[in-house]
């Protein structure tokens, strides 16, 4: 029997911003989205978020799973997992359950992977904890509440790019 009911579909529900849209604020998902164009601010998903290649986000970027495949400057916390493709281009911190990088991805920051990352991105951390001191300063709270989001390019005003000779 076949059926064009909706439900039977596999196919996750996505909402998906467009190359040619600009937004800065906070977006949150209940299902999954894919980034193509530009965003800066906070992206929440009960899904899964795509950074699609030639992607900007200047953003912090919470979801169950994050595939970045553009560029993200801001912190990334997947609760499964988070891959960068061979394209990724991210500066920030990560926090994820499993981390796959591809060859040629370009990552850097402090990177929290495994059973003790999960700790962090649920708020709970055990009392034989080994990690440094300023992720004790996380326990027992919402992870990304105690993020700067302050986007880099806004403490940078006026600054000359720096050229290296040889």
């Amino acid at each position: 029997m076949t059926s064009n009911n909706p439900e039977h579909i596999n196919a996750p529900e996505m909402t998906i911003i467009g190359r040619d849209t600009q937004i800065k604020g906070e977006m949150f998902f209940e299902k999954s989205a894919r980034i193509l164009g530009s965003f800066e601010g906070k992206i929440t998903a009960q899904g899964e978020v795509q950074i699609s290649s030639g992607a900007n986000c200047n953003a912090a970027i919470e979801a169950q799973r994050v595939i970045v495949d553009g560029q993200v400057n801001g912190p990334i916390s997947a609760h499964e997992q988070l891959t960068l493709t061979e394209n990724a281009r991210v500066q920030g911190d990560l926090t994820a359950g499993t981390l796959v990088v591809a060859e040629g991805a370009s990552f850097v920051g402090h990177c929290n992977v495994g059973p003790a990352a999960q700790e962090i991105l649920n708020g709970t951390q055990s009392t034989t904890n080994t990690a440094p001191a300023s992720n004790q300063e996380l326990k027992g709270s919402n992870l990304t509440t105690k993020l700067d989001l302050t986007p880099p390019w806004a403490n940078q005003t006026n600054q000359q790019p720096q050229t290296q000779s040889a």
